[in-house]
């Protein structure tokens, strides 16, 4: 494995979507350059003034980011996952290294050995879901083993997190990112771990549940596939999990307003599905002045024939005047991973949200500081 090479400190932001918050600001106070990307030069200059960073980060179209990037800069991309693959693919080819908060393709995961090779780091999984909830779910196997060890136990594992109308409307929902996309994952196929065996899932909405959250209900469900993340969390051989599962958090009354959407999903054409997407952005926007509000909790207990243990960490957070909370969230993460870059301290090849587990308690600390509390909640009990 090559050294890595070192950052020149130009970073290169592609995207000027919801999601791209004060992560960026971050980013122009540790980096040399900052230079946002948009569809158009007034999009991007836009997007600075809205983040009071004119003059301070420079502005560019996406059709300028091919001939600007160079050896040792950083390219983050915030555009949609299709688009990841082109600009991992200019990086590899320029000798750049390459951030996203989307989760790890096909594509990415291959890319760990030429980049390892090449002395280049490629990051995953470092925003919100996926990114914090990584996080803080190694922190909980972390403190569980410490509580009640190795051996043989029985696990309870969930991890749900939603973007929401902060003031609830009747649809339960305001679309702050593309309708088909959230539509599109509604059709995709979940599995996961329930009463100790393996649930598939074709259509997840059907396997909707109520969740509460110190007295607050909600609605939740299975979201992709949780079962690679039992290996990826560090759950030790001798813990069998009972429930492990991973989704998405909805406002309680969700699935009854949504009946309608669902009866087009079940219909499966693809022109209706346009169609609506198309109607539900119209109806349902998240508008100027709308606050929204993110909600994660990620849960673990570990059961064993001597002890118990429970922990819950519960991120609650309502966006204000100057930002959203899903963008805060998202980019806030991201721009943390990128600082490792920045400063050397990241090694080569792929990592997903921190390259290492163990510094969550000066990630948690970092993210604090900027108005994003995970708080901790954690028991044990003896038989």
């Amino acid at each position: 494995m090559s050294e890595p090479i070192a950052t020149n400190g130009v970073v290169h932001w592609a995207g000027t979507g919801l999601s791209t918050g004060s992560g960026l600001e971050v980013l122009a106070g540790a980096a040399r350059s900052v230079t946002l990307y948009g569809r158009t030069a007034d999009k991007a200059a836009r997007r600075l003034g809205e983040l009071s960073l004119a003059g301070r980060a420079g502005g560019a179209t996406m059709a300028e980011l091919p001939d600007a990037v160079a050896s040792g800069d950083v390219v983050v991309s915030m555009l949609p996952a299709s688009e990841h693959g082109r600009l991992l693919r200019l990086c590899l080819d320029r000798g750049a290294h390459f951030a996203c908060t989307s989760y790890t393709s096909d594509e990415m995961a291959a890319a760990d050995e030429p980049a390892r090779k090449l002395g280049l780091v490629v990051l995953t999984e470092a925003g919100l879901d996926p990114g914090i909830d990584h996080v803080l779910a190694h922190d909980l196997v972390d403190r569980a083993r410490a509580a009640v060890g190795d051996g043989p136990a029985t696990v309870t594992f969930r991890s749900y997190c939603g973007g929401l109308p902060a003031v609830p409307n009747d649809f339960r929902y305001r679309f702050s990112w593309a309708p088909r996309g959230v539509l599109s994952a509604l059709c995709s196929p979940a599995r996961s771990f329930e009463d100790g065996e393996v649930r598939d899932v074709d259509r997840p909405w059907e396997a909707t549940t109520t969740y509460p959250l110190d007295g607050e209900p909600f609605e939740v469900y299975p979201n992709r596939d949780s079962l690679p993340f039992v290996a990826q969390y560090n759950l030790p051989a001798g813990w069998r999990p009972h429930t492990f599962v991973r989704g998405t958090l909805r406002l309680a009354g969700w699935s009854q307003a949504w009946a309608d959407v669902f009866a087009v999903l079940r219909g499966g054409d693809p022109g209706a599905v346009d169609a609506l997407a198309a109607e539900l952005v119209a109806q349902h926007p998240m508008r100027p002045g709308d606050a929204d509000r993110v909600v994660l909790a990620v849960e673990l207990g570990v059961q064993t024939d001597e002890a118990g243990w429970h922990g819950r960490y519960l991120l609650d957070l309502t966006g204000d005047e100057r930002e959203s909370a899903m963008a805060r969230t998202v980019s806030l993460p991201l721009a943390y991973a990128v600082g490792g870059v920045l400063d050397g301290t990241t090694p080569a090849g792929l990592h997903r949200a921190l390259p290492d587990p163990a510094d969550t308690t000066a990630f948690l600390a970092y993210l604090r500081g900027r108005g994003i509390d995970c708080v901790l909640t954690e028991g044990t009990r003896k038989h």
